[in-house]
């Protein structure tokens, strides 16, 4: 099954903030055996569009890829798809031009105060310009997508745990950690 229409609006969250692909309207089902892509008229949102699906009419698994890459860029960088103001309005164009400079702090959300762990943004980073591929052939598959994404989150859950574990370490290298019931002074 290819969405068709994959999108941030249309990713809501539950109680437990488990993510849920809502607006199944333009969803299509196609056997996966031999055919690789199906041809079919063009439907979904300008800006999350697969380029081949939208230039050859042709829709692949990796079609929803295309899209939740750029859902990824939208909540790395905490920008919108398409912003006029923007030299390059196209999220795409814009995130590569900032990319070619090598820095990811003029790219990541300026909201998160560079309060974020380098390495796995960067590794986020390169997953969604991976899934934004203009060929579909070189894009990742959403297994590998819902794998990487969990690489970056253990990569900063260990660097979490590893700033608390040095915050709970007093000057004698024990890691013990006392609580006082004594208000500190502001």
């Amino acid at each position: 099954m290819v969405h068709r229409d994959v999108k941030s609006t249309n990713i809501l969250l539950g109680e437990a903030f488990e993510a849920k692909l809502a607006d199944f309207g333009l969803s299509r089902s196609f056997l996966v055996g031999g055919n690789t892509h199906v041809s079919t008229n063009v439907a979904g949102t300008i800006g999350y569009l697969d380029p081949e699906y939208y230039q050859k009419n042709w829709l692949t698994e990796k079609s929803d890829v295309y899209s939740f890459g750029i859902v990824l860029l939208e909540i790395i960088t905490g920008q919108p798809v398409i912003e006029q103001s923007r030299e390059k309005p196209y999220i795409v164009e814009w995130a590569k031009s900032l990319l070619a400079n090598g820095d990811i702090d003029s790219i990541v959300d300026p909201n998160l105060h560079r309060g974020y762990d380098k390495s796995s943004s960067w590794k986020a980073l390169e997953l969604a310009m991976s899934c934004i591929n203009p060929s579909s052939t070189e894009r990742p598959n959403m297994t590998r997508v819902a794998h990487e994404l969990n690489e970056c989150l253990e990569i900063y859950e260990n660097l979490s745990k590893r700033s608390q574990d040095a915050n709970s370490t007093n000057s004698m290298g024990h890691g013990t950690s006392f609580i006082s019931d004594t208000p500190s002074a502001r």
